[in-house]
């Protein structure tokens, strides 16, 4: 009878898909209610971020011009 006992107690529905006390759905609404509100914060946070960026940023070798690192005035004169 053991054997017969294990069995039935595996067998048992304990997946919580019994009307009884179910908080499943409820809970997982909650939890994608808040990643969207923490999706659209982090939204609006980058969009302001990138909008106090300036235009464009200096070069990093002290360059003012337009020219291509490898180009001199000269080549462009010839």
């Amino acid at each position: 009878m053991d054997g017969v006992e294990a069995f039935t107690v595996l067998a048992e529905n304990n997946f919580g898909d019994t009307r009884s006390g179910s908080l499943a759905g409820p809970l997982g609404l909650l939890i994608i209610v808040l990643l969207a509100i923490a999706t659209v914060l982090l939204i609006r946070n980058m969009n302001a971020r990138l909008k106090r960026l300036p235009e464009s940023f200096p070069d990093p070798d002290g360059r003012t011009d337009d020219r291509p690192a490898g180009q001199s005035e000269t080549a462009e004169s010839a």
